[in-house]
């Protein structure tokens, strides 16, 4: 089954949408259009009667919420009508919300006896457990979150936080959620395990055209498993309806 993202112009280049139940890396540096790839996906699915959850890690929900609803998304209202979730866990793990939460995580994460858990960051595991709190309490079906930057840390060795991330993907398709992984992208030529676990990669740039002078934002589908996919990069627009996909640059 086709899961319609909502943004106008993308779901033809992917045989008519996402596939149900599956796992999507967007990534791409600030500015790019990530935070409103998600929420256009989740506000698509809120009107069809999908249930969605946009789960922060690296900002307020008062912000987001502020500046997603400049869009026609009605987000207001499919927030009332409790069919679209903003779900701020990042600061309120951060500052003091880890009481339920200390007894999931394990020494796998490095966490010391002598660190307080307002102390210790958010790792994959206490995260995971959280949201798939919130997908049965709130019975979602889209998932987006952002930012998976702001988990990749947890671990002081490279080789465990690749193992955590790798894990946390997998198990994120126990859900039954189709989900949005955003993800600062820095070096387009660095691969990293949530590109191989995705199950599709979507790259968002925001590059200067050294001819025109001009700031440039384009979409890329680098890949979709089980989807015959373009592979161009096309340009986006930011429009009252949220982002528009445009023809291939040139």
């Amino acid at each position: 089954m086709r899961i319609k993202t909502g943004i106008e112009g993308f779901d033809e280049l992917i045989e008519g949408g996402l596939l149900q139940d599956r796992q999507y890396l967007v990534s791409g540096s600030p500015g790019s259009g990530k935070t409103t790839f998600g929420v256009q996906f989740l506000a698509s699915g809120a009107l069809a009667g999908e249930a969605g959850a946009y789960i922060i890690l690296s900002e307020s929900a008062d912000t987001i919420i502020e500046d997603m609803s400049r869009y026609n998304l009605l987000i207001g209202e499919l927030v009332s009508k409790k069919k679209l979730f903003f779900l701020d866990l990042g600061p309120a793990i951060q500052y003091g919300s880890y009481e339920e939460l200390s007894s999931v995580i394990t020494p796998d994460y490095e966490q010391s006896q002598a660190e307080s858990p307002e102390e210790a960051p958010p790792t994959p595991f206490s995260v995971f457990m959280y949201i798939e709190a919130a997908v049965k309490q709130h019975n979602i079906k889209r998932l987006v979150i952002d930012s998976l930057s702001a988990i990749r840390f947890a671990s002081m060795y490279p080789a465990q936080e690749e193992k955590s991330i790798g894990r946390f993907i997998r198990n994120l398709k126990t859900l039954g959620c189709t989900t949005i992984l955003l993800s600062e992208l820095i070096n387009p030529e660095a691969y990293t395990i949530e590109q191989f676990a995705s199950h599709g990669v979507i790259f968002l740039h925001n590059f200067l055209d050294d001819q025109k002078h001009t700031m440039v934002r384009a979409v890329q589908i680098i890949k979709m498993r089980g989807t015959k996919h373009d592979c161009e990069m096309r340009g986006i627009e930011f429009t009252k309806k949220g982002l528009v996909v445009l023809k291939p640059l040139k």
